[in-house]
């Protein structure tokens, strides 16, 4: 069966790369899922998302928060190129779930945008993560 190559990267470092089955991730146009032989393509990528790679062969999917950034599709390459990524294996779920009340209470007080951002952030570790997110 045919492979995708993934590349996950952000400014700080490459995230992961390697083989994959299939990559889902949630753009600006709604959730897509890329497999061999997919139409070339170039997506922006939504503030707070969550990337799975489904790597196959018994391996675990690789699960990431993706703040931002684009995802592009040609020739069973799939390039992540996000402006934040961090593996859900390493979130700090304590810190994150921090994060998230801290966030939430901001938004209940003063709703704006950047409060909103931030909420769309740790709720996005926290399921990269592994965590149920209300």
């Amino acid at each position: 069966m045919a492979k995708l190559r993934v590349g996950v990267v952000s400014p700080e470092r490459e995230i992961w790369s390697g083989e994959a089955d299939m990559v889902i991730a949630k753009t600006v146009d709604g959730e897509i899922g890329i497999m061999p032989r997919h139409t070339p393509m170039l997506g922006v990528l939504v503030e707070g998302g969550v990337l799975t790679v489904k790597r196959g062969g018994g391996e675990p999917d690789l699960v990431a928060a993706v703040h931002g950034g684009f995802l592009s599709v040609a020739d069973d390459e799939v390039s992540i190129l996000a402006e934040v990524a961090e593996l859900g294996s390493e979130v700090d779920v304590a810190r994150a779930k921090n994060a998230l009340d801290r966030a939430q209470a901001s938004v209940e007080a003063n709703m704006e945008a950047a409060d909103a951002a931030a909420l769309k952030r740790a709720r996005a570790r926290l399921r990269a993560a592994g965590e149920e997110v209300g």
